[in-house]
């Protein structure tokens, strides 16, 4: 089955690989202000931690794998950070050094979370900076190495309140250090369609780099790739924001009855997939017509990779029509496409009102085989759902991308 992605030019790539990667750190900002609501700031941090330690070190090896840089040093951990939804490019603008294969340093000259949640006060920031990061960033380095360990130089709450660089850590890896035990559940996100989803291999022969096999460099450029890796890339990334969402329902669905559960990662649902289209729209320069609707639900993150959700979206004179199989590696893992039903359609209104306010979506057809589901224009301009709104809180929803010219080098191959 082929890629949605591959409709795109190569140009076009490049400037939505950055998108996807914020998309899927704002599945957070979506997820979170709903989980607070059921059960409290401690228990929504727990939450947290739980997603990110079950999903990343799995999409962190697809990644190395698919682009060529399998490695056990330092800067294999620092390559799969710039391609982590967790570390989204400038939004959350990672900074590196390495001192040797063993040894090395990040710091955050702007970080986008942070400024999130600063105005929510200190208990927030040592959540997020302390609680939750502790836990993650060594389960993400642990992905290349089980005796890497990322400890802090500094970090938040900042004193003065306008410190930079934002925060700054070690990686160090010993064979003395010993791995912290690998987190309940894990081998249900491990053992997942996604996990195991084989994609189209890189041309070697496409036109630009295939691969992240040299230096390590000071950012990506994203047009450097060729059209080959970029469809790839984008397929991974969005494979990472199912894996996230995987580790989040597996985390609701400990503390909560399956109703509930559902409930929760629905609205979550909703809320990433009404901002992203809107992003999409936007960095695309689409319009808000039927085409452009069509061509925003095809790239969007929920319904790709295309092989792993079977989502086929299909534009006629006056509509759009999406069908959702029900035989999908999606829909086994129990991830996004599996929580819409005929009767709870929020997130695809959300997604096609980010592209424009006055459509709406039905559902034409529902069996055991699939779902149908048509979006028209309708004389009604609909207000922004909560879920959006909530989600619409983070500076990423309006956070736009610079050219920064040709990355550095960072180390000798």
């Amino acid at each position: 089955m082929s890629s949605n992605f591959e409709q795109l030019s190569r140009a076009r790539l490049a400037t939505l690989l950055p998108e996807l990667l914020l998309s899927g750190h704002l599945i957070d900002r979506s997820g979170m202000a709903h989980t607070i609501a059921a059960f409290g700031r401690t228990e929504m941090t727990a939450v947290a931690i739980e997603e990110w330690q079950l999903a990343s070190p799995v999409y962190t090896r697809r990644m190395q794998r698919a682009f060529g840089f399998t490695g056990d040093d330092v800067v294999t951990i620092f390559k799969g950070l710039q391609l982590d939804i967790g570390a989204p490019p400038q939004f959350m603008d990672f900074r590196f050094r390495v001192d040797d294969r063993d040894h090395g340093e990040f710091w955050l000259d702007h970080c986008g979370a942070l400024l999130d949640v600063e105005p929510m006060g200190d208990d927030f920031v040592v959540g997020m900076c302390h609680d939750i990061e502790d836990p993650t960033f060594d389960a993400t380095a642990l992905a290349t190495n089980p005796h890497a360990q990322v400890r802090p130089i500094h970090r938040p709450p900042r004193r003065p309140a306008d410190r930079k660089p934002m925060c700054a850590w070690t990686v160090t890896i010993d064979a003395a250090h010993v791995p912290p035990p690998v987190p309940a559940n894990a081998d249900l996100v491990a053992d997942s369609a996604a996990a195991r989803l084989e994609l189209a291999d890189i041309d070697p022969d496409d036109e630009g780099q295939a691969d992240y096999a040299g230096p390590l460099l000071s950012d990506l450029r994203f047009a450097d790739f060729s059209k080959s890796a970029l469809v790839r890339m984008a397929d991974e990334v969005c494979l990472q924001h199912h894996l996230l969402a995987l580790g989040f329902l597996i985390a609701l669905r400990a503390r909560l009855e399956p109703d509930a559960a559902i409930e929760i990662g629905c609205k979550q649902f909703a809320g990433i997939a009404g901002l992203t289209a809107e992003r999409l729209r936007k960095a695309l320069h689409l319009g808000d017509d039927m085409p452009s609707l069509a061509t925003v639900l095809r790239l969007h993150p929920a319904w790709n990779p295309l092989s792993y959700t079977g989502v086929r979206v299909v534009e006629t004179e006056n509509n759009v029509q999406l069908t959702i199989p029900r035989d999908s590696g999606a829909v086994a893992d129990g991830v996004w496409p599996a929580l819409i039903d005929a009767e709870h359609l929020a997130p695809i209104d959300a997604m096609a009102r980010g592209v424009n306010p006055r459509f709406a979506a039905r559902t034409t057809d529902s069996s055991e085989r699939a779902l149908t589901i048509e979006i028209t224009r309708t004389d009604k301009a609909f207000r922004e759902s909560s879920e959006v709104a909530l989600t619409r809180f983070s500076g990423g929803a309006a956070f736009t991308f610079t050219e920064r010219g040709i990355p550095l080098p960072l180390t000798v191959v």
